[in-house]
Formats: structure tokens, sequence, C-alpha cells
């Protein structure tokens, strides 16, 4: 979300997507970039146009760690702050004919078991904590990209995040053109932005995952800061399925941008 965010001016509160859902849901943020899937439950909102996080192929931080086969894969553990994401999975697997037991993640550290026991055993996850993960884990697991995925399957982009604003709000229109203008600062100095952006300057470890170069591949080649028509179908495509798999109530969808 750096790219995004990075210099506005004002309060920001930072959190896991599923919680800035709830907040914005409650009424206790105006404005927020939240997972995709609150707007398509919840279609009260208007959508900050051409801004979203997406990706049009490989995605590198929203994936399903496993042992073995993608088939043979009995469990998955889903990351509890992810809501898009959720959703999403259960669209690809259906689409493979796979049926895995989904179950919320437990509180204690993964992977916990020996690798012959875990081959049945899979786990999502998705931003900061997948990228750490996919790094320190890289020899020990294979990691189904869902953007990978969804590429493959519809041939369009698949939109993670976008910028709602409550019905209630007033002047939504200035409020939009300020993030679409902060997003178009930070993208034409992009290296200042990573530049900041490198975590754990005290932290060897944090240092080595997270470096300039991971995060000007990450930023260029991985994720995608447009809303435009190809993002918009893909989202619309994404509801679709939600409905026929019942993850979404059949409507008509409307985006409500400014």
């Amino acid at each position: 979300a750096r790219p995004l965010i990075h210099g506005w001016e004002g309060d920001v509160d930072f959190d896991h997507p599923s919680a800035l859902c709830y907040k914005l849901a409650a009424g206790d943020l105006d404005v927020a970039l939240v997972s995709s899937f609150e707007f398509l439950r919840n279609p009260i909102y208007r959508i900050v146009d051409d801004v979203s996080i997406s990706s049009d192929g490989p995605v590198y931080s929203v994936f399903v760690a496993h042992r073995g086969e993608i088939a043979e894969i009995e469990e998955i553990e889903l990351d509890p702050a992810s809501e898009t994401s959720v959703n999403l999975l259960r669209c690809l697997i259906a689409d493979r004919g796979l049926n895995p037991h989904l179950v919320q993640r437990g509180t204690a550290a993964w992977p916990v078991v020996g690798e012959s026991e875990a081959t049945g055993r899979a786990q999502l996850l998705i931003g900061d904590q997948a990228i750490r993960f996919r790094q320190e884990y890289a020899n020990e697991f294979f990691f189904w990209d869902l953007g990978e995925h969804w590429r493959k399957l519809v041939g369009l982009p698949f939109v993670y995040a976008l910028w709602l604003v409550r019905p209630e709000v007033t002047g939504p229109e200035q409020i939009a053109n300020r993030l679409r203008a902060l997003r178009d600062e930070n993208l034409a100095h992009l290296d200042h932005v990573i530049e900041d952006a490198v975590p754990g300057r005290d932290d060897p470890r944090q240092r080595k995952a997270v470096n300039r170069e991971f995060l000007s591949r990450y930023y260029r080649e991985h994720l995608r800061f447009r809303f435009g028509e190809k993002e918009k179908e893909g989202l619309r495509v994404f509801a679709d399925l939600c409905e026929r798999r019942s993850l979404l109530p059949k409507r008509d969808l409307a985006f409500r941008v400014v």
C-alpha cells in the first residue's frame, strides 16, 4: 500500500485488511484502502476511480504455501487478516475441482509438524508476512500464487484492494483527487518511496528479506496501482464467480466512482 499512501498529510490508521473493513463498515473510518470484497458484499460505498492494488499475473505476496502436489492438499489454513484472498482461493480451487477443508489459522506458528505429516496441509498467506515466509522457506515449500492462477483462469487483472468512501462523506471528489495525485507523485518518484520503505534498518534478517532490489521488483513487476477498464472487468468477473459459488447474493453490480 505504500505507493498509495506515502506522504499523506493527516491521520492514517494502519491495520490488517479485515480490521479496516470492519472499521469502515462500522463508520469508524470515512475512507479506507480495503479488500475489494468489502465493496462487493456491501456496495454502498463510492470508489476512488483509477486507483487500486491489483496484479496482472503473479502477485508474489498472496499464495498457498504447500508441500507435495496441490491436488493432494486436504486442509488449507486461512489467513484471518484476509477478506478478498480467501474468496479468491475458494473460486480458484473450485475451478480446479479441488475440495480441501478450509480452516481458520490457529495461534501456533506454522509450520509446526514434520514434512511427511505436512504434505496434506497448506496455508494461505497474504501481505508482509507472506513475503517474509516465502523468502525464509523458499526451499521448503511450493507457492501456489493466486494472482498467477487468476490470470490463467480469466485472462484479466485481479483487484485486491480499493479506496472506498462512506456514502455520508461530503466532498468525496476532493478526497479522490488528492489520493490520485498522491499515487501519481509516488509512482513518479518510486525510488524515493522504496528508500523510505526498506524496513528493519537495525534488524539484519528483515533487511535481507525486504531490501531495495526486492521492493523495486515487487512494486514495478508484481503490483499494479490503477483501476482501469481491465481491472473493473476483472472485478466484475470475480463478483460473478462469487455469486455462482453462493459467496455473494445475486445483484446488479454498479461501480459508483468518484
